[in-house]
């Protein structure tokens, strides 16, 4: 009997002792998520609240999951519809830092004899260099590096892996906002087969207005040029108008006191229209969706 007795103790004390290590780890869980949470607050709260643009990279760090559909048709009036664009879900781990998980693209094609199948796999790192929110300078200048891995099957992907570092600014002027990019694809090998090319994309955003339903609307202007140089295009340049719309964000989730939380949903659309004789694709429609939290 005692020592049943002793190991019924033994066994209620452990099993105490286990619960109290499972709050201890629910709650320091919780506190991660919590100061987490709060560093991007304390971050976002000190850039512009621009909308993020349709097609050109936004200098403001974002925290988000994100999916865009993008259909394109070719010379031949076949379409090439790619799901995914790109992008996937962003993360602010540091004050000045946004990093994003890729999840390769999928590229379903209507061309005859050509494959369907997934991209290459891909991430991006931003460093936000100055910010200032709407109140003390509306402006916003961060370096932005992009990379791909050639993992792409069936002609879906590059031969190689290409890295693109780009320079990101903008300015707000009231309810409008202009922001540009700047940036280069070097392919890490095979650069003559693949060639190079400098990516250079402007958008002009007009917020419509601050209350009621019209503060959820965003028109804007985009132009995003292409100069090849070297690979099968080169000397050759390539440019789109992008007219477009962001609805958002709209709220999904409420504090204690009524005010609205991170979580949110914002919708984008877009076409790209080819102004240059030269273009590999034209009618370009971008659909958006990002899931802020």
């Amino acid at each position: 009997m005692p020592i049943v007795r002793c190991a019924g103790l033994l066994l209620a004390a452990l099993m105490a002792l286990c619960g109290e290590a499972g709050t201890i780890h629910a709650q320091q869980r919780a506190s991660f998520i919590d100061r987490w949470q709060a560093r991007a607050n304390e971050t976002q709260s000190e850039q512009p609240h621009w909308a993020t643009p349709v097609a050109t990279s936004t200098p403001k760090l974002d925290q988000a999951m994100r999916t865009e559909f993008v259909r394109q048709i070719n010379s031949s009036h076949s379409s090439t519809w790619n799901l995914g664009n790109n992008k996937g879900l962003e993360l602010i781990p540091e004050r000045h830092t946004e990093i994003i998980i890729g999840v390769p693209p999928f590229f379903a094609h209507s061309q005859p004899h050509t494959q369907d199948g997934f991209g290459d796999f891909w991430f991006q790192a931003k460093y936000r260099f100055y910010a200032r929110d709407e109140r003390h300078g509306n402006v916003g200048i961060t370096a932005i590096v992009y990379a791909t891995l050639p993992t792409g099957k069936e002609s879906n992907g590059q031969c190689c892996a290409v890295v693109t570092p780009t320079m990101a600014a903008g300015k707000g002027f009231g309810r409008f906002a202009l922001m540009s990019t700047l940036g280069g694809s070097l392919p890490v090998s095979n650069d003559t087969g693949v060639g190079r090319a400098i990516l250079w994309n402007s958008v002009l955003q007009y917020r419509v207005g601050d209350a009621g339903f019209v503060r959820l609307l965003s028109p804007e202007m985009e132009f995003n040029t292409s100069f090849f140089h070297g690979g099968p295009h080169h000397g050759k340049a390539m440019m789109f108008a992008t007219p477009g719309l962001v609805f958002g964000r709209i709220p999904l989730s409420h504090d204690a006191a009524g005010k609205p939380g991170r979580r949110a949903l914002t919708l984008s659309a877009g076409e790209q229209i080819a102004l240059t004789h030269f273009h590999t694709y034209d009618h370009g429609l971008i659909l958006g969706i990002r899931l802020p939290f």
